[in-house]
Order: C-alpha cells, then sequence, then structure tokens
C-alpha cells in the first residue's frame, strides 16, 4: 500500500538509516531518486527531497516536480539549493559569522510546523550553534517566511505563488528528520506537526475533499 510522502531517496548512510526507521513506515514510501521518471506519482501528496540529492539530475527532470505541483500538491525539500530544479527557487547563500550568534534562529510567526518549538531548541545542540541553518535562500515572491537568521535573512519558508501547489523550503537539515523522541528536546514535535500540516495543506489545495 502506498503512501502519502514519497521521498526520492538519495542513498548514502543516512538516507539508508531513514528508510529503516520504524518511526516513518506508517507514513513515507522510499524510491532510489534515479528511478523518478519511472515512478507513478498520482497517489502521493507530497515529494520529500534532501540536500543529499543529485540536483544536476533534479535539474534535468525539473518538469516532473512542476507538474507534481502542478497538480495541487505538496513538495517540501531541506537543504541548500545549487541548480534550478525547484519553481521560485534561488541558489543558497551562506551566513557570513562573525559570532556563535549570527546561528541563532528566530520564529518570524506562530506557525503549526514549529508550534510549541523553542527558538533555543533549534539554536542549539548540545551547546554548539550552527547545525540547524548556516545560511539562507533568497525569497521567492510571495513566500511566507517562519523561521530566521540574524539580519531577518530567511531559513524556512512556504511558496504558494510560484505553482498552482505549495513548496516548503528549509535550509538546512531535514525536517522530518525531527521525528524521533529520544533528544528530550522540544525539536521533537518538529517532524510530526510537519507531517500534519502537509496533510492539511493537501487537502486544502485539492478543495477541503477528503482524500
Amino acid at each position: 500500500m502506498k503512501k502519502d510522502f514519497l521521498v526520492l531517496n538519495p542513498g548514502g548512510i543516512f538516507a539508508q538509516a531513514r528508510a529503516n526507521d520504524p518511526n516513518y513506515a506508517a507514513d513515507f514510501d522510499y524510491v532510489d531518486i534515479y528511478s523518478l521518471p519511472e515512478i507513478d506519482l498520482a497517489s502521493y501528496k507530497c515529494l520529500v527531497l534532501t540536500g543529499f540529492a543529485d540536483q544536476e539530475f533534479l535539474y534535468e527532470e525539473r518538469h516532473i516536480i512542476r507538474e507534481f505541483l502542478g497538480n495541487k500538491k505538496v513538495v517540501v525539500f531541506s537543504g541548500n539549493l545549487v541548480t534550478d530544479w525547484l519553481p521560485g527557487g534561488k541558489s543558497f547563500i551562506p551566513k557570513e559569522i562573525k559570532s556563535f550568534k549570527d546561528y541563532e534562529v528566530s520564529i518570524a510567526k506562530p506557525h503549526p510546523i514549529f508550534n510549541g518549538v523553542l527558538e533555543d531548541d533549534m539554536t542549539y545542540n548540545k551547546g554548539v550553534t550552527g547545525f540547524f541553518a548556516r545560511g539562507h535562500h533568497p525569497l521567492p515572491e510571495g513566500a511566507e517566511v517562519l523561521l530566521t537568521l540574524p539580519g531577518n535573512d530567511p531559513i524556512t519558508y512556504i511558496d504558494r505563488q510560484s505553482t498552482n501547489g505549495t513548496i516548503i523550503v528549509h535550509v538546512g537539515f531535514d525536517l522530518f528528520g525531527y521525528m524521533q523522541s529520544d533528544s528530550k528536546k522540544t525539536t521533537d514535535r518538529i517532524g510530526k506537526q510537519l507531517v500534519q500540516f502537509v496533510r492539511d495543506e493537501f487537502n486544502r489545495l485539492q478543495g477541503g475533499e477528503e482524500q
């Protein structure tokens, strides 16, 4: 039985660990990224991609991504954009760092994805900054900014203007990776809340129909 979320698996140790993790078994299907042209995407609500993906390949197959979004669906990308494959997306700009405080994460506006998540829990990992985001992507026109670094650099945004679908972009680690409950931090809420938000967003895009 197909799931709601399709992850384009780029291979590598992190991707394989996720594919075998029971926390993701109920909601996520995993396929080799290079099989994208042969996959029937009709039943999926959301495509999930990370910065480990081959973005040269994604550029070659960018029409598939655009068609998926044209069908009023959702794409979630976490990572640094380096090729022009994502509608509305612009290349990653690294943050100029003068102090560890330059990596401090701020919530630009309340949002269900980050409900109950503390800024410090996103900023610090065992007392070290820079894990959550190390730069930003310039915004597409009309994008909704959720999180920023100092200087109002947008690190997480939602783009509902570039296509008929919804694009969620985060400049750092895979947001769905914040799913486990062993860190004892509020960031453990992000993955499950993102899953719910994507489902709600898909239903909104489809006119509120039950899927």
